[in-house]
């Protein structure tokens, strides 16, 4: 039985939710799941969650302005020496027998790459890249192999300096799935949604940021679809929008493939598990007033893929809801990251 690490962090909920698919899936192995942010000194890690957070929610457009200064030749550095931070929890936490490691969040896997560089860390290194779109603190040359989610972030991955880059399904929880008409009824009476007509689910993340309010009116003034509103953890916004007249909003769903399993079309800003998890689920995916910084980058990818068309003028909103085009299954990788990883343990 070989002893699987996989550091993660709690930005959100994306990279969390991609690691714990992928621990879900080895059995047969002794698996932990980190998160970078308690490897951290003390207390360090909740502050940078909240000032993340709050940059997201008050001032978005300056989180595009960080990205592009760390896509610059330090930005790489920069992460690196940040990471560093972690080295000595995250030494510390992988003890004398790690197999394999596994990074589904850039800091992490810069963190991994220099207990590798000081020779800490002997096992194989993958990481995972769990948005659509690549951005160059993503990669680190000293893991053994990117896992990417299409082929154009395998192809970005390459061009920043991975050694290897393979393409895998996106890592989403076996329940987001295509439901059967019974369960679309089951669904709509569980959360109850109307059961006639169709509906768009807006969806922002686990944080609710973005500009999910004037998206939610402008879904529902289309007229074509009643829009179910997902704030997440935002109680400000779940409150506002439901004084606001709008009657389906929730705050946060534990049951997120069953909500799914109600509506006929997502809407969301970019997210890169929105979108593969409304994949899985078998539906239509727009997206929409994105967000700045990597919203924008996973929106270009996801449109130019055929998986999920970036509706950038309000009055194209409409349509795009009415209508009931789905991707073609071949525009969705369908191997199996699994078996990627079980050729690094052999090597190990």
């Amino acid at each position: 039985m070989a002893r699987i690490v996989i550091v993660s962090a709690r930005f959100g909920a994306g990279h969390d939710r991609a690691a714990y698919a992928l621990a879900d899936r080895l059995n047969g192995h002794e698996v932990e799941v980190l998160d970078f942010l308690d490897l951290l000194p003390p207390a360090l890690g909740g502050r940078l969650c909240r000032l993340y957070r709050r940059q997201l929610q008050t001032a978005p457009r300056s989180w595009d302005w960080t990205l592009r200064a760390l896509g610059g030749p330090r930005g790489a550095a920069l992460a690196s020496r940040a990471a560093g931070l972690a080295r000595r929890g995250l030494r510390e936490a992988l003890g004398d027998r790690t197999d394999l490691a596994v990074s589904t969040y850039p800091l992490a896997s810069h963190a991994l790459a220099r207990l590798r560089g000081r020779g800490e860390l002997t096992a194989p290194l993958a990481v995972y890249l769990t948005d659509p779109a690549v951005h160059r603190i993503c990669v680190t040359g000293a893991a053994d192999l990117h896992i990417a989610p299409n082929h154009l972030a395998r192809q970005q991955a390459r061009a920043l300096g991975a050694r290897a880059a393979a393409v895998a399904a996106p890592l989403v929880a076996s329940a987001f799935r295509p439901a059967a008409p019974p369960e679309r009824r089951q669904a709509r009476e569980a959360f109850g949604l109307p059961g006639e007509g169709r509906l768009a689910l807006v969806t922002a993340g686990s944080w609710g940021v973005g500009q999910v309010r004037r998206t939610a009116h402008d879904v529902a003034r289309s007229g074509t679809v009643t829009p179910v509103v997902a704030c997440g953890s935002n109680t400000a916004l779940r409150d506002r929008l439901r004084a606001e007249g709008l009657a389906h909003v929730f705050g946060w769903v534990e049951d997120m493939p069953g909500l799914m399993r109600a509506v006929d079309v997502v809407v969301q800003n970019a997210g890169g598990l929105t979108s593969s998890e409304a994949l899985a689920a078998g539906l239509p995916v727009l997206t929409y007033r994105c967000l700045p910084g990597h919203g924008r980058a996973n929106a270009a990818v996801l449109d130019r893929l055929g998986l999920a068309r970036w509706i950038r003028d309000p009055a194209d909103l409409a349509a795009a809801l009415a209508s009931e085009d789905r991707p073609s299954p071949a525009a969705q990788p369908a191997e199996d990251p699994l078996p990627l990883l079980e050729k690094l343990l052999d090597r190990a």
